[in-house]
């Protein structure tokens, strides 16, 4: 696998369409980071590894509301062949606000209004809506 976080992201997308309650995903700190941002910002339920199988995975619980997902939609913006990388003033506001966008800063992974309240930029890894 070259890209585990889309592999992340395709998961989370794939589990929202077929309506699961949970994924199980192989689990990383980056991909644990994620996690934490998706349940900060209100998109899944929860999340935590489960150490019982032969390699740590992530368990999240997905959020729906009135039998639609939280998550309409969440893209990898930053590729391993084409990396984006935005300063602290040319971070995007993702629907006028209404989203979220990932960054990986120097200061550790963060949304994109933190990122811009502590004035730092990075790699633009998602959008979230």
């Amino acid at each position: 696998m070259t890209d585990p976080i889309s592999d992340f992201l395709t998961r989370i997308r794939n589990a929202c369409s077929a309506q699961q309650e949970q994924v199980l995903i192989p689990f990383s700190k980056m991909k644990a980071e994620l996690s934490r941002i998706l349940q900060e910002e209100g998109y899944i339920w929860g999340y935590e590894v489960d150490t019982n199988a032969t390699h740590p995975r992530l368990k999240l619980k997905l959020k729906y509301q009135d039998k639609t997902a939280v998550i309409r939609k969440i893209d990898r913006v930053s590729k391993p062949g084409l990396r984006k990388y935005v300063g602290s003033t040319e971070i995007p506001r993702v629907l006028g606000g209404l989203g979220i966008s990932i960054l990986s800063t120097p200061r550790g992974i963060m949304t994109g209004a933190k990122a811009r309240k502590a004035k730092v930029g990075g790699e633009l890894l998602a959008t979230v809506w």
